[in-house]
């Protein structure tokens, strides 16, 4: 169920009208060198054959969180050998969702109730070194053992045009890749101001306040998965593990 760019590139027919679709748009995206795209490491990971796709239908169903919960337990099997700019993007077929309310509001409900979804399908414990309440400064989403970032865009994001895209998308990179690529080190630093440098000039507004390092301790990741359009954003994380762990 995951597939190389390389595979896709040569097998694109085999896919289905939508999936092409997809994928094709995606490809032109990080393709796109008169508009680059700021994710860098993105970039390089596709350019590279390092990332990883999926597809899913209606993610406002359980399929596509049994679908997701499968590709996330397959990956995470895999990342490690995948390269070091590591991801896995997974696209959801919108399509399906006619007569539905595709506001950015609407879109980050269907994002949350997906992530809770795959976890309570989580078999294994949480990881012992990420804090379980995602209102402490160190916690990361985690599936299967494997702490990840996780990004969303969708058909509805206009203002902020970095967080748009077709198809409602999921990204899932891997913590480990952020082991070079942070506060502490020059690279980390360096790589920040290319990609702020880059969004701004890509969405033609300021970047979101939330985006900020891990670690931080004024910063929250559950704020930099889901972005608004404007500058506002959730008070209470969405996320119901500490719930569901005193619930139990």
């Amino acid at each position: 169920m995951l597939y190389t760019r390389s595979w896709i590139d040569q097998h694109l027919e085999e896919l289905t009208p939508w999936q092409q679709t997809a994928f094709t748009q995606f490809s032109a995206l990080m393709c796109d060198e008169e508009h680059p795209y700021p994710c860098v490491p993105g970039k390089q990971g596709f350019q590279e054959d390092t990332l990883r796709f999926g597809f899913a239908e209606d993610p406002r169903k359980d399929a596509a969180s049994e679908k997701l919960v499968s590709l996330l337990k397959q990956y995470g099997c895999i990342s490690r050998g995948t390269g070091k700019y590591a991801s896995l993007v997974v696209f959801f077929n919108t399509g399906e969702m006619t007569g539905y309310d595709h506001s950015v509001e609407s879109y980050q409900t269907i994002f949350w109730n997906l992530l809770n979804r795959v976890h309570r399908s989580d078999d294994m414990s949480w990881p012992d070194d990420i804090a379980t309440d995602p209102h402490d400064h160190t916690w990361e989403f985690c599936f299967d053992g494997e702490p990840y970032f996780a990004f969303c865009a969708t058909p509805s994001h206009s203002v902020r045009k970095s967080r748009y895209f077709p198809y409602f998308l999921l990204a899932f990179q891997p913590r480990w890749v952020f082991d070079e690529i942070n506060s502490s080190t020059a690279f980390g630093q360096k790589l920040k101001k290319v990609i702020r440098k880059r969004l701004v000039e890509y969405d033609e507004i300021e970047p979101h306040p939330s985006l900020k390092w891990y670690g931080q301790e004024d910063n929250y990741e559950w704020k930099q998965y889901y972005l608004s359009d404007d500058d506002s954003s959730m008070n209470k994380c969405p996320f119901s593990h500490m719930h569901n762990k005193i619930k139990s």
